[in-house]
């Protein structure tokens, strides 16, 4: 039985919007992102068989409309530190809080550069805890294929970033 489309959107939308976030970087432009993923998919959601992975077809939408953005987008985004001393009640010192936010950074910019298909399934896997067969079908390719796009692209962001794993998947 098919589920109902308001019901899919109360359902996806926060962890949607969380991933095209994470693809984006951006509020404003995550936000317009999930307007039209939500439109696209209202459109064909009558064209969609009963029995589909609905989560992984807004998905598919969802990276669609995210790739779409950022091509329209094209601009550079500088990144700041916040070296806010209220904001210290961690008892971390502002060196270790400037390191930790400077990794963050180099993170997210690394993360950006990779192709675009290694972005999406690393961060639907990583960040959106999606299953493998779940980044298959939202991305159109083979479990194989899936799996291949999250160990390249980790691969490149150890390279990039000059860390192991280890201190890589925690800072991620």
């Amino acid at each position: 039985m098919k589920p109902d489309f308001e019901e899919l959107v109360e359902r996806h939308s926060a962890e949607i919007f969380a991933y095209v976030w994470r693809m984006l970087r951006e509020t404003n432009d995550a936000e317009d992102c999930l307007q039209e993923t939500f439109l696209r998919a209202f459109r064909s959601y009558s064209r969609v068989r009963t029995g589909t992975n609905y989560r992984a077809w807004l998905y598919k939408i969802a990276t669609n409309t995210a790739r779409s953005q950022w091509k329209r987008r094209k601009r550079s985004e500088t990144y700041t530190i916040d070296l806010d001393p209220e904001m210290q009640a961690d008892g971390a010192s502002v060196i270790d809080r400037v390191e930790q936010k400077t990794l963050l950074v180099a993170v997210a910019r690394a993360v950006e550069e990779l192709p675009e298909q290694q972005r999406a399934a690393l961060i639907m896997r990583k960040y959106q805890e999606l299953s493998y067969a779940e980044i298959a079908a939202a991305l159109e390719c083979n479990e194989a294929a899936a799996r291949a796009n999250v160990y390249q692209a980790v691969k490149k962001l150890q390279t990039r970033l000059g860390v192991n794993g280890h201190v890589l998947r925690s800072a991620a």
